[in-house]
């Protein structure tokens, strides 16, 4: 019996080391983020967490005092440091600024975006990007791309000045349209975009081929139609709130009557110049007439159709935050190629005194305001910024998208960061594979030195990123930034 018994002691004892050596050697290889402090934009906030990284996913997430850590794995020291999911620029343009596109991979992860959506540029410029980040997915940031914005004729973005490269095509009739969405559904793209010359007709028409090809269509509301008849044919999302302003005012219908007539373009103007001459004669009339009642029953139906929104504040608040005026902002224009990093500190410095016109801040507050409200309704926001334009560098922008949505539109810090991570994954239907501090998810992180719970700002304290699984840390990053330099 005796033997037995030892026998049984012996069996057990053995047991459990073949079952602790397994699990050393299932974590053989990995990156073990020991005792950090993790935040999922679901979950909050916990404390004192161990992160197993390995085959480029989360493997295993544990309180820290209850695994023993193979010495055969690189481990990172999480003390006093913060985890969250790598963030997204939900509106970007590679092809603004074509000479800017090799510059925009590093540039983004180095500031822990790890992926980008972007809302219009011609196809095979953008893919060529999309391409490589997928060629590359632990060096890169993921590329979701929406190819050229379809506009109407004449065509905003039509190449014919600085201010407006060749990011549209101009369609003239709802036949153009099928043949140009065609061609786009053929090069794989993620969504398709709307613009602001279109008729109600080629809106129409776009709405029923993305739903044949089961993409997602985001844009501008046409100037030839209003938010609800967008939002009720189907727009998925709307960037900047553009249009919104005519939409929610007490005097909608003069505006619109208003409108009709410019619209027939009797001087002959540009696309940018006919758009520019409407929103000039009419934003400032319909933010002064502004109609709870009418608002409310806007947003009402963007909720009931799930139609969300890119408000892009730091973009829309350029004349008052001021943001390019800074010191540090400044100073990145240094990771710029060198014509345009002068360019832009030039022109900078000649805007940083100029005086804000109370239109501009009347403008505004209704952004403020208009934001939370969207928000407090249910509308899902996601967070985008339009760098490269006006002097927005990316990734740095991003950064500034957060800060205004919590310092000045009023959301929480964990209602901003979602709107930088998982929200932006939902839109995708990738939330069971990205946008969570979860196990089996992407391993798309970044390592704070500080909580950006606490203020916001503190996602700007990156001490490293992981992208599909690789490690960044403080060295590579800035062996990133140095490349940029020279």
């Amino acid at each position: 019996m005796s033997l037995l018994k030892n026998s049984l002691k012996i069996f057990l004892c053995i047991s459990i080391l073949i079952s602790c050596q397994n699990e050393e050697l299932l974590f053989e290889n990995a990156i073990c983020i020991q005792n950090i402090n993790t935040i999922d934009p679901s979950d909050g906030l916990k404390k004192n967490q161990t992160v197993i990284i390995k085959n480029g996913k989360i493997h295993k997430i544990v309180a820290t005092d209850s695994l023993n850590l193979s010495g055969k794995n690189t481990i990172v020291d999480g003390t006093g440091k913060y985890l969250i999911p790598g963030l997204w620029d939900a509106h970007v343009h590679f092809a603004y600024i074509e000479e800017m596109a090799p510059s925009m991979f590093d540039l983004f992860l180095t500031h822990g975006i790890t992926s980008v959506r972007d809302t219009g540029g011609k196809v095979d410029f953008v893919k060529g990007w999309k391409d490589k980040a997928l060629a590359n997915p632990t060096d890169a940031p993921r590329v979701m791309m929406a190819g050229p914005l379809l506009d109407g004729e004449p065509n905003v973005y039509d190449g014919s000045d600085a201010a407006h490269p060749e990011l549209s095509v101009g369609l003239a009739t709802v036949e153009d349209v099928t043949s140009q969405i065609e061609m786009l559904v053929s090069k794989n793209v993620d969504l398709l975009k709307a613009y602001e010359m279109l008729t109600p007709e080629q809106f129409e028409q776009i709405m029923a081929l993305a739903k044949k090809n089961r993409l997602k269509v985001t844009g501008h509301v046409p100037l030839s139609m209003d938010a609800i008849t967008a939002s009720n044919l189907g727009l998925n999302s709307i960037e900047h709130m553009r249009n919104l302003e005519i939409s929610c005012a007490s005097n909608a219908e003069e505006l619109w009557e208003q409108r009709k007539k410019l619209l027939k373009n009797e001087k002959n103007l540009t696309g940018g110049e006919l758009r520019s001459s409407i929103h000039t004669a009419q934003r400032e009339i319909a933010i002064a007439n502004y109609d709870e009642e009418r608002a409310n029953k806007v947003l009402a139906t963007l909720k009931k159709n799930d139609t969300w929104q890119i408000p892009t504040q730091a973009l829309n608040t350029f004349f008052t935050r001021k943001y390019f005026a800074r010191n540090d902002w400044q100073e990145s224009y240094a990771l710029l190629p060198d014509t345009i990093g002068q360019d832009w500190l030039d022109n900078s410095k000649a805007l940083a005194n100029a005086e804000t016109p109370k239109a501009k801040e009347a403008w505004n507050q209704w952004n403020y305001m208009m934001v939370k409200k969207i928000h407090d309704t249910g509308i899902p926001i996601m967070a985008g910024t339009d760098t490269p334009i006006a002097f927005l560098t990316p990734g740095l922008s991003l950064h500034e998208e957060l800060a205004v949505l919590v310092e000045d539109v009023g959301l929480s810090t964990l209602d901003a960061l979602k709107a930088a991570t998982i929200n932006p994954a939902k839109y995708f239907s990738l939330h069971n594979e990205l946008g969570s501090v979860k196990e089996n998810m992407w391993a798309d992180l970044v390592i704070l030195d500080a909580n950006p719970l606490e203020n916001i700002k503190n996602t700007t304290k990156i001490y490293a990123v992981i992208k599909q699984g690789k490690l960044h840390d403080k060295d590579m990053l800035n062996a990133r930034i140095q490349k940029l330099k020279n």
